[in-house]
């Protein structure tokens, strides 16, 4: 793995990217490279576990490689995955993508909480299979609406981080 601490998930447990299956029976092995992702849909639902686990070395290995293509940012990758706190996938659909398909979409929506805001990823995302192996090759963001857990924090009440600070002269600087 990278520097990054990797989460451990028992293989016993529920999947992360909430297939209703057991982790070994799902994303487990196309994490660990025992098996690869036989559809669009598997290689979505394993990049969403992959963030829930911070292996950020399968998010970036598993992006197509090319001239046209973006490269993916590693540290705002790392940062999305560490400093949030991941509550599920919902697939909303899918186009092609199947195991006998060279190209696939799939559309989902990944909760997640950052910094006391629950936040919803909503994309349309493209797959592509390349020398066997489906790889992420582009997304379109799909905009929704924000919701804050939790009551809003004045600019000048004291800092929930406890420092004495109005929260304006320190965590809220940058908020």
């Amino acid at each position: 793995m990278s520097e990054t601490e990797v989460k451990e998930v028992k293989s016993s447990d529920p999947c992360p990217c909430c297939s209703g299956k057991k982790y070994s029976e799902c994303c487990e092995g196309i994490l660990n490279g025992t098996k690869e992702a036989a559809t669009a849909e598997d290689l979505m639902r394993a990049r969403y576990s992959a963030y829930v686990v911070h292996n950020i070395d399968f998010i970036v290995n598993t992006v197509e490689r090319g001239e046209k293509i973006a490269e993916i940012d590693r540290k705002a990758t790392e940062d999305w995955s560490n400093k949030s706190t991941w509550h599920g996938l919902k697939i909303l659909r899918t186009e092609k993508g199947g195991a006998d398909d060279t190209e696939g979409v799939v559309e989902f929506e990944a909760i997640y909480t950052q910094k006391g805001i629950r936040d919803v990823h909503h994309e349309v995302a493209g797959f592509r299979k390349i020398d066997g192996k489906w790889l992420y090759s582009e997304g379109l963001l799909r905009p929704t609406t924000v919701v804050r857990e939790g009551r809003k924090i004045g600019r000048n009440e004291p800092c929930p981080c406890g420092s004495g600070k109005k929260y304006k002269n320190c965590c809220g600087k940058n908020a």
